[in-house]
């Protein structure tokens, strides 16, 4: 397979791109900068990297850059700073998502290409009927006024669940929900769930950013579980950390 990662330079895009790497795929990630690449990627015959700010690119770059690719996987996220979190561009994750699968649907590929996105348990899934407290809306409802990162992130699961839909020719896609990321050096047991277990507010669990890039990788790379995740945002929480 060739798959195309963005915001791979990440905590868990690196995780992404070292478990594709491990399986011998032809990957491509898109980085502001080389600097701080591990050196193994910069070596690698299977690692195609390209040095730009993925939204700077126009529409016929955008098109080259997915036109071989069997799948594209977002590990976008903000920087956890005043910058990153009030700064340009506020809508990241959803300009990129939304540019991205209009450069597939562009191309029109003969079978469809798989875009993998990284969102969170405190976005809900809109498609299930996923309760959660008066408490918990009230505290998702400041996020929404005093945080633009989780309406980004809300807004680009929307724009897949809404306008690619679950019929699209072109795309085929899956939001992936990590809960409280934590890093661990090896892959670990870990539980996936159609909906939060837990609510992600007052009783958030973990899950070690290796086991989200493994799971994703999974994803992309097993056919069989992609069709059981397919058009859904399934929910992934480390094994060890569960408890009550």
């Amino acid at each position: 397979m060739t798959i195309l990662v963005v915001g791979a330079s990440g905590a868990t895009g690196r995780q992404l791109v070292n478990q594709l790497l491990i399986e011998q795929h032809d990957v491509k990630v898109v980085v502001r900068s080389q600097e701080h690449l591990p050196q193994s990627w910069i070596l690698n015959d299977k690692l195609k990297i390209h040095v730009a700010s993925l939204l700077d690119l126009n529409d016929a770059a955008l098109a080259e850059l997915v036109s071989n690719c069997d799948a594209v996987a977002s590990c976008l996220g903000h920087n956890l700073n005043w910058k990153g979190i009030y700064g340009q561009p506020r809508m990241l994750v959803t300009d990129a998502t939304r540019r991205l699968c209009h450069a597939i649907n562009v191309n029109k590929p003969v079978h469809p290409v798989k875009f993998l996105l990284m969102n969170t348990t405190g976005n809900r899934n809109r498609d299930l009927d996923e309760p959660i407290s008066l408490a918990q809306k009230c505290v998702i409802g400041l996020l929404r006024l005093l945080l633009p990162p989780h309406v980004d992130n809300e807004n680009a699961a929307d724009y897949l669940r809404t306008q690619i839909g679950k019929n699209n020719s072109s795309i085929e896609w899956v939001a992936v929900r990590p809960d409280g990321l934590i890093n661990e050096d090896n892959v670990s047991a870990y539980e996936i769930h159609p909906s939060p277990t837990r609510s992600a507010i007052f009783n958030a669990g973990k899950v070690s950013r290796i086991n989200v890039g493994h799971f994703m990788s999974c994803l992309l790379t097993d056919d069989q579980l992609w069709q059981t995740w397919k058009g859904q945002m399934p929910v992934i929480y480390s094994t060890s950390f569960q408890t009550p």
